[in-house]
């Protein structure tokens, strides 16, 4: 009896511990989901007037790509929140956390180069998320990149 009580006692304490340590596949594509997003806010904001200048309207193409892939953006969130609530604490400021750590990291790169450099890098991602469906953008999101690694390991990798 002994025995089965220490094993269920040494189960229960290693729950916590594994408990948001990795992400599964769809945790991790929700999290690329989140910076594929955040990242084309600072694009759309950084080079609204560089844009502008070329006939487009940058900010707007990232407003109108936010309402088209609502959905898939809000599901993207609540698999976060979800993977956030396992690990105790507040999964909501979590994820804003990690939104804001993704924008400061592209609002780096836009503060070291000059405008147009910045924006003839980065612009052309807004082009090429305008003309996504829902489908394009999941297998983006699900597609990892050595340069911009999940912020956990898989779970299952």
């Amino acid at each position: 009896m002994s025995r089965i009580l220490l094993t269920i006692f040494v189960c229960l304490l290693s729950i916590p511990a594994y408990a948001g340590s990795c992400y599964s596949n769809a945790e991790a594509e929700a999290e690329q989901g989140i910076r594929i997003h955040s990242e084309l806010m600072v694009i759309g904001l950084n080079c609204q007037a560089i844009g502008a200048r070329h006939g487009l309207n940058l900010y707007g193409a990232y407003k109108r790509f936010t309402v088209d892939h609502a959905a898939v953006i809000q599901q993207y969130e609540k698999i976060l929140l979800k993977h956030y609530a396992k690990s105790g604490g507040k999964p909501e400021a979590k994820l804003n956390k990690l939104r804001t750590d993704f924008a400061n990291k592209i609002s780096k790169d836009a503060a070291n180069l000059r405008p147009d450099v910045f924006c003839s890098k980065y612009a052309p991602r807004i082009t090429k998320a305008s003309a996504m469906d829902s489908q394009d953008l999941r297998k983006w999101a699900s597609t990892f990149y050595k340069s911009h690694p999940v912020s956990k390991p898989l779970c299952d990798g």
